[in-house]
């Protein structure tokens, strides 16, 4: 059996995949209430501007999807970078950012709310990962995905398509 996409297809596919990982991280953040840290919220901007560029360059004449697929192929490259980067410092094996906390909440009305905020706000670390399956956090997770949707991107913006099979 042998699977044939299109550039096209694959720029759509790239999209939704990078819609997909994005959206797994909301519901984590918004369903499970996972809080997540600032280089969480970084490693979210290459999907952000992947999604809308994938979907683009699914609608451009073919010269303009495969230049897209390499572009889409670097930003997931640099995904990964990013990925990689927290992961690290997890691990302990680079320092974070020395402000690296959780995203601000609503700002209090009065001094007595500020100080009631401040009892139940909880401040996110980048060295401690929140969650963590087969060994690997969420930033570890980001990195194999971010580096599948760059071989695809590029694999098939270098064969003119993508073909899966014999």
């Amino acid at each position: 059996m042998q699977i044939s996409l299109t550039m096209r297809q694959v720029a759509l596919a790239v999209a939704l995949g990078a819609a997909a990982t994005v959206g797994g991280a909301l519901i984590f953040e918004h369903a499970f209430g996972y809080v997540p840290c600032k280089l969480c919220l970084i490693q979210r901007n290459p999907y952000y501007i992947a999604i809308p560029l994938g979907l683009v360059a699914a609608l451009l004449p073919p010269r303009w999807t495969r230049a897209g697929l390499w572009l889409l192929a670097l930003i997931f490259i640099v995904s990964a970078g990013l990925g990689a980067y927290h992961s690290g410092v997890e691990w302990g094996f680079f320092a974070g950012p020395s402000d690296c906390g959780g995203g601000s909440g609503a700002g209090a009305g009065n001094v007595g709310d500020f100080l009631n905020q401040l009892q139940s706000t909880r401040v996110v670390s980048c060295t401690e990962a929140a969650w963590r399956f087969l060994g690997l956090s969420l930033a570890g997770w980001n990195v194999l995905i971010s580096l599948a949707l760059a071989a695809f991107a590029a694999m098939a913006a270098a064969r003119k398509g993508f073909y899966l099979g014999r």
